[in-house]
């Protein structure tokens, strides 16, 4: 017999959402099949069941698991005899029954097993806020641990008092509209935008803008799009391009910093000698960063490919957690969402620095001496201050230009 509990599968990761079991509670299943759908904050992993044997599902779909929390055990029958399996979606109180809004608890600590009842301090706490005797409660969690929910549902024995049930609110305008708030739990990958963008937001930033005549940019993209798409199968856009350049750039002795990180405790700069192209992208669940790994090493039809899989895996939610890490400096592609023109990026926190591209439009130009219309394409450079100057990111901003804007460059790569 072997228990499955939820291990930490990288990064330091501490929780995670069982989204979904891919086994039925007492099937049969083999050593390595994937029986478990876990999210993490950084990505949705399948759980492999370490023997070969029956099934019993022990922790709840659709809940929150901590790290060292056991999920299922798998054995033979007479092992599996007595183990209680999870009680099933449907026991669960329907979310219509739930109260509007309840106070949010915050885990401070492990559960805790006090006179038989597992709950946090948390729950304990929001248990005593609402007037509901904790002891009456019947938990829905892995092992009987109460959670959160279970103390807006069905699940007690006695019902709080009405007068108790509404939480207590500081300020007059919560207490006013109470019933007219809804409160929405943060997915795993929110709640880990939100702590990374409060890392980020540590970072004393400046920003360069400027902009780039993509008209020699346009024209190869346009001349071999139809040759790419129908050779090698990919649509050919101007990313792959914007990647290479900014590489070339990045191998330039005086843009090296921005290939970077800052380490604050011994006040020094760690210069990457390897470029790892990090790529915002917009995902169902919130933005995820996938890296383009040894970018300087692949050519344009390679990064082409590679950033068409990784966005295939994005809206998929198959991404894993090698598809984003490691990124040394990012790109976010703003002109994909068909809109902006210029704009602030947050810094991936611990790069040093993000490149903001923007819609490519048509724009008056000046060609030997001679207005026309060209392509423009708007940028933003956004760096770390503590690590960069603005004349290091004007001196880097311009070499981008020359790149992008050089047809034989263009060519080149």
């Amino acid at each position: 017999m072997k228990e499955l509990k939820f291990v930490d599968v990288g990064e330091g990761i501490t929780e995670g959402h069982l989204q979904k079991w891919l086994v039925k509670d007492g099937e049969m299943v083999k050593e390595d099949q994937p029986i478990a759908q876990i999210e993490t904050d950084k990505a949705v992993v399948n759980l492999p069941a370490p023997i070969s044997g029956k099934v019993k599902i022990v922790a709840k779909e659709d809940s929150t698991v901590n790290v060292g929390d056991m999920l299922a055990i798998i054995g033979t029958d007479s092992e599996l005899q007595g183990v209680a399996s999870a009680p099933s979606q449907r026991s669960a109180a329907p979310a219509a029954q739930q109260p509007a809004m309840q106070k949010p608890a915050q885990v401070t600590g492990p559960a805790q097993n006090v006179h038989g009842i597992i709950a946090t301090p948390a729950v304990r706490k929001l248990a005593h806020e609402l007037g509901i005797e904790i002891n009456t409660i019947a938990g829905t969690g892995p092992g009987g641990r109460i959670l959160e929910s279970d103390l807006g549902g069905q699940n007690h024995i006695a019902a709080a008092p009405a007068a108790k049930a509404a939480p207590k609110f500081s300020q007059s305008l919560e207490q006013k509209h109470w019933e007219e708030i809804e409160r929405i739990p943060m997915s795993m990958t929110r709640k880990a935008i939100a702590r990374n963008m409060e890392a980020s937001w540590t970072i004393p930033r400046a920003a360069h803008m400027d902009i780039i005549d993509a008209t020699a940019l346009f024209e190869i993209v346009k001349r071999e799009k139809p040759r790419v798409e129908k050779e090698f199968g990919v649509k050919l856009t101007f990313l792959p391009f914007i990647i290479k350049a900014l590489v070339a750039a990045l191998k330039d002795k005086q843009n090296e910093r921005f290939n970077s990180s800052y380490d604050r405790e011994k006040s020094e700069i760690l210069i990457k000698r390897y470029y790892n192209i990090g790529l915002a992208a917009e995902a169902p669940d919130g933005l995820k960063v996938v890296v383009i790994k040894d970018a300087d090493k692949k050519s344009i039809i390679q990064i082409a490919k590679e950033i068409r899989e990784l966005g295939d895996r994005v809206r998929n939610q198959t991404v894993t957690l090698e598809d984003m890490q490691d990124s040394t400096m990012t790109i976010t592609n703003i002109g994909s969402l068909g809109g902006g023109y210029l704009s602030v990026p947050m810094i991936n926190y611990p790069e040093v620095a993000i490149l903001g591209i923007h819609l490519v439009r048509d724009s008056p130009v000046v060609k030997e001496d001679k207005v026309v219309v060209g392509k423009i394409l708007p940028f933003s450079l956004v760096f770390d201050h503590r690590v960069v100057d603005g004349a290091e990111a004007v001196h880097m901003g311009n070499e981008l230009i020359e790149y992008l804007q050089d047809p034989d460059f263009l060519e080149m790569i």
